[in-house]
């Protein structure tokens, strides 16, 4: 019996958009939903540690929902027939509650942190940089919701404060960039 996850019209390289139209998977659409893809995998390992506390974890997975309405928003034509609903500015006022939440309790500074400290930080951070770059491929396409594309910038900004609320939490140290020394 054949599995259905396997449909075959996708071996030479091409897939079909939400609408029907067929595009090279190396098309820039692909690439934007493909990167938001990745990053909601990367969510998912992130909202599996045990660094993460209920309400960031809660935070994780409501993200996670809403880039699959990001992901939609990429995948269809903006001439196709069916077009998802737009993302509800709600979601974005939801992540900025969130980060004022998480850096209201972490110390202030005007320096560069590092990437690193406890290892589920590091996962936050490598997250950080997905969400930037889902970003980038987002305003490479032209066409991007806005409210999507607010939503990713804000994700990459909550990614940024939960790394440094885990180092906190878990008493482990932030390493501030040190520039080079002219000699």
């Amino acid at each position: 019996m054949k599995s259905s996850l396997y449909t075959r019209t996708g071996d030479a390289g091409s897939t079909s958009l939400v609408g029907g139209t067929r595009v090279s998977k190396a098309d820039a659409r692909l690439e934007a939903y493909g990167t938001i893809d990745e990053l909601n995998s990367y969510l998912g390992l992130l909202a599996a540690s045990r660094a993460i506390d209920r309400a960031d974890r809660a935070t994780l997975q409501e993200a996670q929902h809403r880039l699959f309405d990001v992901g939609t928003l990429l995948a269809t034509e903006p001439e196709s027939r069916w077009q998802p609903a737009p993302l509800p500015t709600a979601c974005v006022e939801a992540l900025e509650a969130e980060i004022d939440r998480l850096d209201d309790a972490l110390p202030k500074h005007k320096r560069f942190i590092l990437p690193g400290g406890h290892p589920d930080a590091a996962h936050a951070h490598v997250a950080r940089t997905i969400a930037r770059r889902a970003e980038r491929r987002m305003v490479a396409l032209g066409d991007a919701d806005a409210t999507a594309l607010r939503f990713v910038n804000r994700l990459s900004d909550y990614l940024f404060a939960l790394a440094r609320t885990i180092n906190m939490r878990n008493r482990a140290p932030e390493l501030f960039w040190e520039p080079a020394k002219a000699e």
